[in-house]
């Protein structure tokens, strides 16, 4: 390929030969390392989760963007690594083991997105109780898929300098890749777990000073100039898969269609691509705080509720009784809702948490009870019920669920948006309700991977928005 045809993006895969190795607090330390050293570092998380990113947009101070190639086609995923063209470093961080996926063929891994991007890996090793059997890890890992090009090794939980020296001997003599680097043992190199893992930055009231205190153990014990040299060593990438930022693809209306985006501390689950595919197809973003404003905006013509944690914060969404009648009279008026997960929760009658029952919007006919465990968890294929005005009848929507909480009582006469092929969604067998312009799921979705959605709240956005200015002029 001509070099002209390249592009240089300067990129790392940050992962582990399992979860729990510490590459998360790694991945975070990195990145506020590289910021305070005056880089632009883009950061990207690989799976469908929404916690981690939080936490990696806040180390940047970029929004941090996920890698799904369940999700996502490779050449979305591609176009998506691409975007970080401008920004000095893009880092990647993994999820579970580097060669843990959906089937034997290690589907859905960080492997197959390192693979697919064409970038170098970092492991993460977790040193507790072992010295030489790290490099027979390493040495594995290496040799397990020839394709994974592993260019260094940081060692975490290292109990005192002669554990690191035979470390870093073995590796170095074994697996011919340097070590990077050498964590101590810390007990303050934790964020607090929640049954997503980790609670959510935005909850989290000293996040800048963890997050600057992390920085400070990778600074001390990570050797970052190194660090940086081989990400600028990765494979160049063909410059058909840059494009632009998507911020600068807006589509123009001077009459732009008003959507509320329900989000604070509560509703935090949001892909940064779901909120620009609805800016860049004409939507103007009205964010909206469920805890604090009174009422919805008056001359919204559309809501999405995104996902989040609405039963930590049930007794504060039941106080905010005038939103919630708001809310509920949008529904009854045909405002298009779209709601996800914890949005869903929030427009039935009840959430009982633990023995207790709080009022929610009322909005759709169902209760909720949270569990201990998680009712719905994985990828999900949903096809597209008749009735459905969000897709047409047949259409197959990807997606991904984790909820511990199951509904009651839901009226028998509800409509289903979609009929369950991989998943639990709401009953085993349907997930999604339709009542007059709410389509409200347990399913979570990502917008590259489905791009109808966008197109069709957007369409419904300004259709409402139409059908109020011709009641206006008494048309």
């Amino acid at each position: 390929m001509n070099p002209k045809d390249l592009v240089n993006i300067n990129r790392l895969v940050i992962a582990a030969p399992q979860g729990r190795c510490g590459k998360t607090t790694i991945t975070l330390g990195l990145l506020r390392a590289f910021k305070r050293r005056g880089l632009r570092v883009q950061p990207f998380k690989k799976g469908p989760d929404y916690i981690d990113p939080s936490w990696l947009s806040a180390a940047a101070g970029i929004a941090c963007r996920n890698l799904d190639s369940y999700l996502m086609e490779p050449e979305q995923i591609c176009k998506s690594v691409s975007m970080a063209a401008p920004y000095d470093l893009s880092i990647i961080e993994g999820a579970m083991g580097l060669f843990d996926g959906l089937d034997l063929a290690g589907s859905s891994s960080t492997a197959e997105i390192a693979k697919i991007t064409k970038t170098a890996v970092i492991l993460v090793i977790d040193a507790t109780r072992m010295t030489r059997s790290a490099a027979a890890i390493v040495l594995g890992c290496q040799h397990f898929d020839p394709q994974i090009q592993i260019c260094g090794v940081i060692l975490n939980k290292v109990a005192r300098p002669r554990h690191e020296k035979m470390l870093r001997e073995a590796i170095e003599h074994f697996c011919k890749i340097p070590v990077l680097g050498a964590i101590p043992k810390d007990s303050e190199l934790s964020i607090p777990d929640r049954h997503l893992g980790l609670i959510t930055n935005i909850e989290t009231d000293n996040s800048d000073r963890l997050l600057d205190y992390l920085a400070e153990i990778i600074n001390k014990h990570v050797d970052l100039d190194q660090v940086y040299a081989l990400a600028t060593q990765t494979s160049q990438l063909p410059q058909s898969w840059y494009t632009k930022p998507l911020n600068q693809t807006r589509h123009k209306d001077s009459q732009p269609a008003r959507i509320g985006v329900m989000r604070d501390k509560v509703f935090s689950f949001y892909y940064p691509e779901n909120i620009s595919a609805l800016v860049n197809l004409g939507g103007q973003i009205v964010e909206i705080n469920s805890l604090t404003d009174p009422c919805l905006p008056p001359d919204l013509d559309a809501l999405y509720i995104g996902g989040g944690f609405p039963e930590v914060f049930a007794a504060d969404l039941e106080s905010n009784i005038e939103l919630r009648l708001s809310i509920k009279k949008a529904v009854e008026s045909s405002l298009p809702i779209y709601a996800e997960c914890g949005g869903l929760m929030y427009l039935g009658r009840t959430l009982k948490v633990e023995g207790r029952f709080f009022a929610m919007t009322g909005a759709l006919p169902f209760d909720v009870v949270m569990e201990p465990k998680p009712q719905g968890h994985g990828y999900t294929l949903l096809e597209s019920l008749p009735g459905n005005l969000w897709y047409t009848t047949g259409i197959k929507v990807k997606g991904h669920e984790f909820h511990n909480s199951r509904i009651i009582n839901l009226d028998p006469r509800v409509k289903f948006a979609y009929k369950v092929e991989r998943g639990h969604g709401i009953d085993g067998v349907h997930d999604g309700i339709i009542y007059n312009g709410v389509l409200a799921s347990y399913n979570h979705l990502h917008a590259l991977g489905t791009p109808q959605w966008a197109v069709k709240l957007v369409e419904l956005a300004k259709s409402h928005k139409s059908c109020k200015l011709s009641m206006s002029i008494g048309v």
